[in-house]
């Protein structure tokens, strides 16, 4: 039997196993029990938030032939084919692969044909927005008003690259980031079935690197799977992503609030040697130092042990919030410049320094204590200021040079004065004296 992945093993079947997404699966089950389905959906939301597992459970729920509460039985001769594939009557297509006109005109033409054996004739077309110009023209028609036969389920990541007329055909649902709660709930519920042993604490990495897509969280959990470890940990899951030790971390970070340039390279170093990919060891420095500002706000936080926090809040009382805000976002800007460098290496080290250099550092609280400290040194009569002697400080070329023309139409005007002749009056006057 060929080996299938995790994601499409346990891809939910019903409307009641979709995790998260309760505010679109209750207005679908109610669309169906009332029979008033309509003849086009926009599904949008991020990767792994299970559109494709809506779709595909909302094209047998209209066509199964033993519907309960508005979710597909999956046992029937309909829902079992359209479970295989075997059931030419719901098509999906990728329109990232299939974007031309060409591929639209085979649908509008289609189309016109009666379902072979379900009720409904499905189309579900995911990563619509990746449609050509043409090819929307070609499917607008056919969306606004298709035969009765025919339901259009449209998936998308970008809706905002979809043209108004089409997002004005559709019953748009937005699909929701997961949960960190319902991510690990789900996961445990398929560590049992597949007999996956695994602590809490990885099962809340897991959820917190897939940062709200329940396929992602599975896809990491399979990798661990595959290894074929018994008892995954913490520890485990972050080598094998990739992410650098704590100890690492914190230490770098350590390093620049303190300008200490040789600790930070030192340690940077280390983890590189250790074949870590640069653009995940600077988004962990930019996660740790967010990680530092919000228990600095608000003591509070998740994927740390005790034994870490209280490492943190040492850290958090020596650090500024203004520093360390600092800090993530030329880190922020750090990575965005590694992203197009082909010499990523040299600019990830050349950032560090950076970020050690207490000029670059200075943030305005470091202005107004240095401020307050002139102050309270200049009211207790603390504070000597040495006049300096003056000296003969050389001008810039530019200067000089520009004295020296003046000087000379200065010189030029006094010649041609003296040269000047007299006037009459002035002459009568000379003569005068002379005489």
């Amino acid at each position: 039997m060929a080996y299938t992945a995790l994601y499409r093993e346990f891809r939910p079947k019903t409307f009641s196993e979709m995790v998260g997404q309760d505010h679109i699966t209750k207005t679908l089950k109610n669309q169906i029990i009332a029979d008033r389905v309509g003849h086009a959906y926009l599904f949008n939301g991020g990767r792994g938030t299970g559109k494709t597992s809506a779709a595909k459970i909302l094209a047998r729920a209209i066509n199964c032939l033993n519907p309960k509460d508005g979710e597909p039985c999956n046992e029937c001769e309909i829902c079992k084919g359209i479970l295989s594939g075997s059931i030419t009557d719901v098509v999906e297509m990728d329109a990232a692969s299939n974007n031309s006109v060409e591929d639209i005109r085979s649908i509008r033409e289609e189309v016109n044909f009666l379902p072979t054996i379900a009720k409904y004739r499905v189309y579900i077309i995911d990563e619509v927005h990746m449609l050509s110009t043409g090819a929307f023209n070609a499917l607008l028609k056919t969306l606004e008003e298709p035969p009765e036969h025919v339901k259009f389920i449209l998936a998308t990541t970008e809706p905002q690259k979809l043209p108004a007329t089409i997002l004005s055909r559709c019953q748009r649902f937005d699909f929701k980031r997961i949960s960190n709660e319902d991510i690990i709930k789900r996961l445990k519920i398929v560590c049992n079935e597949a007999k996956i042993e695994i602590t809490e604490e990885a099962l809340n990495t897991i959820a917190i690197l897939s940062e709200g897509a329940m396929r992602d969280a599975l896809s990491i959990l399979e990798r661990c799977v595959q290894d074929g470890i018994q008892n995954i940990d913490d520890n485990y899951i972050k080598d094998l992503v990739g992410i650098p030790k704590l100890v690492y971390i914190k230490q770098i970070m350590t390093g620049i609030l303190n300008y200490n340039v040789e600790q930070v390279l030192e340690n940077a170093n280390t983890v590189l040697a250790e074949g870590k990919d640069i653009t995940n060891f600077t988004w962990e420095l930019i996660k740790f130092a967010k990680d530092l500002l919000i228990y600095k706000t608000s003591k509070k936080l998740e994927l740390y042990s005790k034994e870490e926090l209280d490492e943190i809040d040492k850290i958090c009382k020596e650090a500024d919030k203004d520093r360390l805000l600092s800090i993530v976002y030329n880190l922020s800007e750090l990575a965005n410049n590694i992203k197009t460098s082909s010499q990523k290496t040299i600019i990830f080290q050349a950032g560090l320094i950076k970020l050690c250099n207490k000029e670059q550092g200075n943030t305005n609280s470091d202005l107004e204590r240095r401020i307050e400290i002139l102050e309270e040194r200049l009211a207790n009569g603390n504070l000597q200021v040495k006049s300096q002697p003056k000296t003969n400080i050389q001008q810039p070329k530019e200067q000089q040079s520009a004295q020296h023309f003046v000087q000379e139409d200065n010189k030029d005007v006094k010649t041609k004065e003296e040269k000047k002749p007299a006037s009459n009056g002035e002459q009568s006057t000379i003569s005068r004296k002379m005489a």
